[in-house]
């Protein structure tokens, strides 16, 4: 009689009920996808680089140390032709951020009062609103674009004929042109003490929340708030000599000198971009406001809050949880639509990387680099917007 080892060994039924393991089956399918994606990945890379061999095409992104040699209408940062590939890509960067930027702010506002305007009990009110909505909803954004840059090129005045809209504040085809103040280091510590406004403002919120639940006693945080940001910016400018020289437009030839210009092109883009996406965030918003139940604001009212107390403290706070998700969508959607800036002449990132590759000739570099930007700009705006709906989501116990 042999000796058991306490070994085991596999019968063919054995092995095909492993391979019918569901769980060992959907690893090999992700095993065979991955090779099939790998092959696929090296074939284009091969075939692209066997392509540009041929062709004598340079790769690498060594082009971005070279001299630019053409200049850029707008900047936010000192730029000239003889500067580089690389910094004329960031003062791409930085005019796409910029548009972005105050275009969702803008467009975040606008759309928040189309939203409410819309469920107004006044019937002009929500008609126009409605109205506001379809039109901008159904004409294709780049035909905006079009009409905004037109509106400016054709309709507006020549500069001698510049519309005096206030004191020192001019409209013409050269764009909107208005007095600043001359810099001074005071405005400087202006700027810090708003941003430690905004700091106390915040922690000012959190404490009355807290107080609030501790002891049911409200505080005017709205009118502190404001009077923090006021004050605080009031006071460095008092220490640092209340300065008061501005910068006003002068009409010298042809043109203004001086002041501050905002160009057509980012005129009409930043017109375009907010009306467009305002109608998509004014539905948004809308939708999140019905979605709360009426029995809310039947038991706000019933406490004696008042209708824009209500709106505030107990419809939008709810309203947000179904707000946000769609909303982070728009936001989205206007960032890569600011793309279409090379339609007018906004010199945008897309366009300053358009002319380096007819430069340069390195396409698939300068697409890489666009593809990654927005790329980069759409997952940091997901990641806060995320961040900002786990913050407000209802916690469950």
């Amino acid at each position: 009689m042999k000796e058991n080892t306490g070994a085991s060994t596999r019968t063919p039924s054995d092995k095909v009920a492993f391979l019918y393991d569901p769980r060992i089956r959907s690893i090999l399918y992700q095993l065979s996808v991955l090779a099939m994606v790998g092959l696929l990945g090296y074939y284009l890379i091969s075939n692209t680089h066997a392509n540009l061999e041929r062709q004598a095409i340079a790769t690498g992104f060594g082009f971005l140390q070279k001299e630019a040699a053409f200049e850029i209408g707008e900047s936010l940062i000192s730029y000239s032709a003889a500067d580089r590939y690389a910094r004329a890509l960031m003062v791409g960067v930085l005019n796409t951020l910029l548009v972005s930027f105050i275009g969702i702010i803008l467009t975040v506002i606008l759309g928040t009062l189309i939203g409410v305007a819309r469920l107004s009990a006044n019937w002009l009110v929500s008609r126009m609103a409605a109205v506001y909505i379809e039109v901008f909803q159904d004409i294709p954004i780049l035909l905006q674009l079009f009409f905004w840059y037109a509106f400016f090129y054709e309709i507006l005045p020549m500069p001698r004929q510049a519309l005096s809209l206030f004191t020192g504040v001019f409209l013409c085809n050269r764009g909107l042109v208005f007095a600043v103040p001359e810099f001074h280091p005071a405005h400087i510590y202006m700027a810090i003490a708003f941003v430690a406004g905004c700091l106390s403002v915040y922690f000012l919120r959190r404490w009355a929340r807290k107080r609030q639940a501790d002891t049911g006693m409200t505080f005017p945080v709205f009118s502190v708030s404001v009077g923090i940001l006021i004050l605080l910016p009031l006071l460095a400018w008092l220490a640092g000599g209340a300065p008061t020289t501005m910068s006003v437009p002068e009409l010298k030839g042809f043109n203004f000198q001086g002041g501050l210009n905002v160009s057509p092109e980012f005129s009409a883009l930043l017109l375009g971009l907010v009306f467009y996406t305002a109608a998509f965030v004014a539905e948004v918003v809308r939708a999140g406001i019905q979605s709360v139940s009426k029995g809310q604001r039947e038991a706000a009212m019933s406490i004696g809050l008042r209708p824009n107390r209500v709106l505030q403290l107990v419809i939008l706070p709810q309203a947000l949880r179904v707000i946000i998700p769609p909303l982070t969508s728009q936001m989205l959607s206007l960032t890569k639509n600011s793309s279409l800036a090379v339609a007018i002449g906004y010199p945008d990132f897309v366009s300053v990387a358009g002319t380096a590759i007819n430069q340069t000739g390195q396409a698939i570099e300068g697409v890489g680099m666009i593809m990654l930007v927005y790329l980069f700009f759409s997952l940091s705006t997901s990641a806060f917007m995320n961040w900002y709906n786990k913050k407000i989501a209802i916690v469950e116990r």
